[in-house]
């Protein structure tokens, strides 16, 4: 019998209700009270939490014959719906009053509803349906302002995923004609038997190409190489919140789902794909690092720094089956990504010049002595997104080296540390300004931010970062499901 445990989904059930209650309540709300509908969005997460820690040492299912809900999955939601969290408390300054407030918390919710159903899909049909809900809803949220800027982004970021997702829909067609099924421990079964028979090798190139296929999609939802071409534009074309949820939540998803289908539904005797991946991961640290050196736009040079930074992560994906370190290395690194990306967006909506968001570096100069505590959360998460001990990131960094040194890959390794030695360049090209003495300079000072709610995010981020490098062995070991 199909085990149809509704109780299992609480998490997921909060999102959708929040999100349809958030559209219908919205619709009458007059506008100075649509903020109610963010409090639903962030009551929604807490619900999830709540019901995650209640059963996350449950035994594993699988509902609904698709869906999985086992420790990488319960990993996934905590890591999700903090990062929603922070994104609501990033957001709200923004959204206050807007006219269409309560359409940006509907879209925010249905999003990270597609990012949770990514992590726990254990069929190829319902991995498509979670890409799609975790690229629609985003599109919209990107064109939000409804700016030039903003349109010409959601356009490139629309276009880019339709592109992404027809690629990906050939994929899990080529896959089911490869193997006759879509779940994913079937697939593998079938995979190994049609390779061993006759007609093997078409078999295997037919399921090859599906592979890349598929994987194209999720690359672009995780904003990796060759499917990063949107990031830096998004990134530079929305306002900060905006752009801190586009490079975290459907990245989380992505990263995930992607290391359940290989270590589950290809078999890596059959397609190489381990050296597949490991190019990726090679090819997005080097890259997103070489594009942000010369940056002068904030908000750009994070949208590089989100493209390198998957390459770093890839890394787990590229050792999944050779060795049992790479799931918990890959939910460390991505839950410390999370929190130190989302605290430098906050920052970035938090400080503003006049009546605009600051967006280039020079507009954070001297912002030590205007706002020491928003300069020293930026401080942290930047250093932070280096892997600078003791924050979260460095812990995740390290976890995932040693991983692909036990895996066989100490080749890629050794290029992730040179990498992570060059990012600290630009990476100080911003926090450089940030304690620049600008009295003897026509520089006016620029008036205090009225965003209590941003930068309060930015220095919970900041402090989150820090926590997750202290307490980085509890994380790795509820990630591990052994406690």
């Amino acid at each position: 019998m199909m085990n149809e445990n509704l109780a299992a989904l609480i998490p997921e059930l909060a999102l959708l209700g929040a999100a349809v209650l958030g559209l219908l309540v919205g619709a009458w709300l007059p506008r100075r009270r649509q903020w109610l509908v963010g409090v639903l969005a962030a009551a929604a997460c807490l619900t999830g939490l709540v019901a995650t820690g209640l059963t996350y040492l449950h035994p594993a299912e699988t509902v609904f014959g698709s869906y999985t809900v086992d420790t990488t999955t319960n990993a996934s939601r905590l890591i999700v719906l903090v990062a929603v969290l922070l994104a609501v408390g990033a957001s709200a300054d923004t959204t206050r009053a807007h006219q269409r407030e309560t359409e940006y918390w509907v879209l925010l919710l249905l999003g990270a509803l597609g990012a949770v159903l990514l992590c726990g899909a254990t069929d190829l049909l319902l991995l498509f349906a979670a890409f799609l809900l975790a690229s629609i809803p985003l599109y919209a949220l990107v064109g939000w302002t409804k700016t030039a800027a903003g349109t010409e982004a959601a356009m490139k970021y629309y276009l880019s995923g339709a592109f992404a997702g027809v690629t990906m829909i050939a994929g899990v067609t080529l896959l089911y004609a490869a193997g006759g099924v879509t779940a994913y421990s079937a697939l593998r079964d079938s995979l190994t038997v049609a390779a061993s028979a006759m007609g093997g090798r078409s078999t295997a190139a037919l399921a090859a190409v599906g592979l890349v296929a598929v994987l194209a999609g999720l690359a672009f939802k995780a904003g990796a190489v060759p499917a990063h071409f949107w990031v830096p534009d998004v990134s530079d074309g929305t306002p900060a919140p905006i752009a801190g949820i586009i490079t975290t939540v459907p990245k989380i998803g992505a990263l995930v789902a992607a290391y359940r289908m290989l270590s589950a539904a290809i078999p890596d005797h059959l397609i190489d794909w381990p050296l597949l991946v490991a190019i990726l991961a090679a090819a997005s640290m080097t890259l997103g690092n070489l594009a942000a050196f010369l940056q002068n736009s904030a908000q750009r040079l994070l949208g590089y720094s989100a493209i390198s930074q998957v390459g770093y992560v890839l890394m787990a994906l590229a050792v999944a089956t050779r060795t049992g370190l790479a799931a918990s290395a890959l939910l460390l690194y991505l839950a410390a990504y999370a929190v130190t990306n989302l605290g430098a967006f906050a920052v970035a909506a938090a400080v503003t010049t006049s009546d605009r968001s600051a967006r280039t570096l020079e507009d954070y100069r001297g912002l030590a002595r205007r706002r020491p505590a928003l300069a020293a959360a930026l401080v942290i998460c930047l250093l932070g997104l280096v892997g600078t001990p003791p924050t979260g990131v460095f812990l995740g960094k390290l976890a995932v080296f040693i991983a692909a040194v036990d895996g066989g890959m100490a080749w890629l390794t050794v290029l992730a540390v040179i990498n992570t030695v060059a990012s600290l360049f630009y990476y100080l090209r911003w926090i450089a300004p940030l304690f620049a003495d600008v009295r003897d300079q026509n520089a006016t000072e620029h008036p205090r931010a009225t965003r209590p709610w941003a930068s309060t995010t930015a220095l919970a981020a900041a402090v989150g970062s820090l926590v997750i490098g202290v307490g980085g062995g509890l994380l790795t070991s509820l990630f591990s499901g052994v406690l």
